[in-house]
């Protein structure tokens, strides 16, 4: 699923929007959240797009990449310290890591992996979580990718940028309180612990559980529902399912845009890529619960077992 991307070289007006795209951002996004190979391949030498390959560096290196791609590695944005919730590395530990890629602030980031762009995902969100605005996933991945358009092993020259992270007041996070509050509510509201109930006044609450369904099954939130990430992956193209097929599945689970959306995993990585799919189908109200169940655990948070 891969909307008409701009051209941004061209349409620097950060009120542009793409035809037929999801703006659910608000009107300062520039690009839609997933772009295809073709256009990727197109755009990639444009000056304000910085195309990021978060692969390993033995990969980016040996096998190829994007030409003009920039590799972040996976692990060089991910922090197990308490700069800032879960595993996000905190604001002057990204910036390095912007920086030292070349990027600017107001770059359109366009990232990709070889594992159906959950990896890039979580890059993404990261980007997102800093204050960074224009944000696109490779819809596909590199594999994907190399069987339609030339790679190269030749990496780009790159110039340190002045990067500076911020903290937003209106990141999506949620945190292990407002998760207890919010199953506390479900539970007074109805009276079973059904975490779909109108639980804060809204058209309802789902918590979502993005892991195996055997990792499900062993222990989860109460009254959660389980989509595996890669249920919206297709096998065959490496990237989305077509939208209605998307939709499909994610409505059959109870998951509709009028929820509030509370994602988790167990380390917040497969909830990213979840999370762009949802903001490129438009849903608005999305949780974003970085510490996930390695937080909940650790603080004894009640769990249900079995499906």
């Amino acid at each position: 699923m891969t909307e008409h991307a701009p051209d941004i070289a061209r349409e620097r007006d950060p009120a542009t929007v793409a035809d037929g795209g999801v703006d659910d951002a608000g009107a300062d996004r520039r690009i839609p959240w997933t772009v295809d190979a073709d256009w990727l391949a197109a755009h990639a030498d444009d000056a304000d797009v910085t195309v990021v390959d978060v692969r390993d560096a033995w990969e980016y290196d040996g096998i190829g990449h994007v030409p003009g791609a920039v590799n972040v590695p996976f692990d060089s944005f991910r922090s197990d310290g308490d700069a800032d919730a879960g595993m996000l590395p905190g604001a002057d530990a990204w910036a390095r890591v912007m920086r030292d890629a070349g990027v600017a602030r107001d770059d359109v980031l366009v990232a990709y992996d070889d594992t159906h762009g959950v990896f890039a995902a979580r890059f993404l969100v990261t980007a997102l979580m800093y204050g960074h605005r224009d944000v696109a996933l490779l819809d596909g991945d590199y594999a994907a990718y190399n069987q339609r358009h030339e790679t190269t092993t030749d990496a780009p020259s790159v110039d340190a940028s002045d990067y500076a992270a911020t903290v937003p007041d209106d990141r999506p996070l949620i945190d292990a309180d407002a998760v207890q509050a919010l199953l506390d509510a479900a539970r007074n509201a109805n009276g079973s612990g059904d975490a779909d109930a109108s639980a804060d006044g809204t058209d309802g609450v789902v918590f979502v559980d993005t892991r195996d369904d055997h990792e499900y099954e062993d222990g989860h939130l109460p009254g959660a529902v389980n989509l595996d990430w890669k249920a919206l992956v297709d096998d065959e193209t490496r990237g989305l399912l077509p939208e209605p097929a998307l939709r499909d599945v994610l409505e059959s689970n109870g998951i509709t845009p009028e929820k509030r959306v509370v994602l988790y995993c167990n380390t917040a990585r497969r909830i990213s890529h979840t999370y762009v799919v949802l903001r490129a189908l438009g849903y608005e109200d999305v949780d974003f619960f970085e510490g996930s169940l390695t937080e909940w655990r650790e603080r004894d948070g009640a769990l249900e077992t079995g499906s």
